[in-house]
């Protein structure tokens, strides 16, 4: 009984281990992933491979231009829920008035951000690790490589750079969405003016709320970006893999953007 203890600690032990030197070499390949990247976006020109512009350009329509509809429907059902809540919380004191401060700042810091990166991750992270996986699946990427062509330049520097540009972008037209929904809901519930909340709303944010938001919109950004490549390049197993390289790559994108904005909040609000 004691020998069979010692086994299965033994076994949880070395299980436990092995987790942990693969989430090393996980975040070691992420890395050198982000690197090599960056180093093409700047470097490409100098060794004419310059990052394909119309490639990027695609890309920006597929993260932006295709998702702004479900990014402003969300963000303004956010900004309704807000003002219900808040309205809902100041009667108690008699300051529903005040529900103006509470939407504009937590629309700016929070939650325009984390909404559109959430969105996008299950949309263009999850379609980036399905495609990159198709590719790997159907030994394309060794394709490219004997064509002399770099995969990570032709795939991945396109991709974060335009998950750079565009979910910044996403985001400030998210705050923009949350502010009109709380706008609309406070004129109805309280009879509050379109202009005296604006300008209310104006009078409250610095640019720091909003520069807060977009600081956080683009580490989301490179977290979608890069954890989408990844999980695209470790497919095995076919078709079975690529589902589940899509299935980690949204779970993990999600949970990154959680927790790296809770450390966002903590540190930027103290």
């Amino acid at each position: 009984m004691a020998e069979s203890s010692r086994r299965g600690a033994l076994l949880a032990l070395e299980n436990l281990g092995r987790r942990s030197v693969a989430a090393v070499e996980e975040a070691g390949y992420v890395l050198a992933l982000f690197a090599e990247s960056v180093f093409w976006i700047f470097a490409g020109p100098v060794y004419k491979q310059p990052v394909r512009v119309p490639a990027v350009f695609t890309q920006m329509v597929e993260t932006g231009i295709a998702a702004a509809p479900i990014v402003f429907i969300l963000s303004f059902a956010v900004g309704v829920m807000l003002a219900i809540q808040g309205i809902h919380t100041l009667k108690t004191f008699g300051a529903e008035s005040q529900v103006v401060v509470g939407i504009a700042l937590s629309e700016t810091r929070e939650f325009g951000a984390l909404i559109t990166g959430i969105l996008v991750a299950g949309r263009s992270g999850s379609a980036l690790a399905a495609r990159i996986g198709t590719m790997q699946v159907n030994q394309e990427i060794d394709a490219l490589r004997v064509m002399g062509i770099n995969p990570v330049r032709y795939l991945v520097s396109p991709a974060l750079l335009a998950m750079l540009v565009m979910v910044p972008t996403l985001t400030f037209f998210a705050d923009l969405a949350g502010l009109l929904g709380g706008a609309i809901y406070c004129a109805l519930e309280l009879g509050l003016s379109y202009s005296a909340y604006w300008d209310r709303t104006i009078e409250v944010l610095e640019v720091d709320d909003v520069t807060q938001g977009l600081i956080k919109s683009t580490v989301f950004a490179t977290i979608i970006a890069l954890i989408g490549v990844t999980n695209g390049f470790a497919v095995t197993g076919g078709a079975e893999g690529v589902g589940r390289a899509t299935t980690r790559a949204v779970v993990l994108s999600i949970s990154y953007i959680v927790v790296a904005d809770m450390l966002f909040t903590y540190f930027l609000n103290r």
